[in-house]
């Protein structure tokens, strides 16, 4: 999950410029996305998965770690997705009334991985359906929330983000 676990926190890292729905309002008058989902924070947030996700499969090839096998596709789509989970959750949240910042529990810490999980089952999915196994599921829903607080502190810490959530 390594590749989709860094996109979000790169992207927060390095955003900032172009708004990716370049200030538009939707049908209903809000914002499509806001203000938090730029270009540079996409581009920079994916190449970081890409990356991540390069490097393990050179750690895996070289060392013969018993982890799973990524390909360039996996690690593309994975990181890809996360970004695109959290780019729908922003759709919605906007939809709903929620503020930029402004919690959504469950939907904030799950979104990329309900995101890097479709993007790679609808585009490769006997990538995911050979590597997410019932057990490693477990994992993933008990590590990223974990994950996800741990990141967000360390963030409002450094003052890259306004909120710890």
């Amino acid at each position: 999950m390594v590749p989709a676990y860094v996109p979000n926190p790169v992207a927060a890292l390095c955003g900032g410029g172009t708004p990716i729905d370049f200030n538009r309002n939707f049908s209903d008058g809000k914002r499509i996305l806001g203000d938090g989902k730029t270009y540079r924070g996409l581009v920079c947030g994916v190449a970081a998965g890409i990356l991540c996700g390069c490097l393990q499969i050179w750690l895996v090839s070289t060392y013969q770690l018993d982890l799973p096998r990524h390909t360039l596709a996996s690690v593309t789509l994975l990181a890809l997705g996360a970004l695109l989970g959290d780019m729908a959750k922003s759709f919605f949240k906007r939809r709903l009334g929620k503020v930029r910042g402004e919690a959504w529990p469950v939907a904030d810490q799950f979104d990329l991985v309900i995101g890097a999980f479709v993007l790679t089952l609808i585009f490769d999915p006997a990538w995911i359906l050979a590597n997410i196994t019932w057990q490693v599921l477990v994992v993933i829903l008990i590590l990223t929330p974990l994950l996800h607080r741990s990141v967000n502190i360390i963030g409002y810490r450094i003052k890259v983000k306004k909120e710890p959530w």
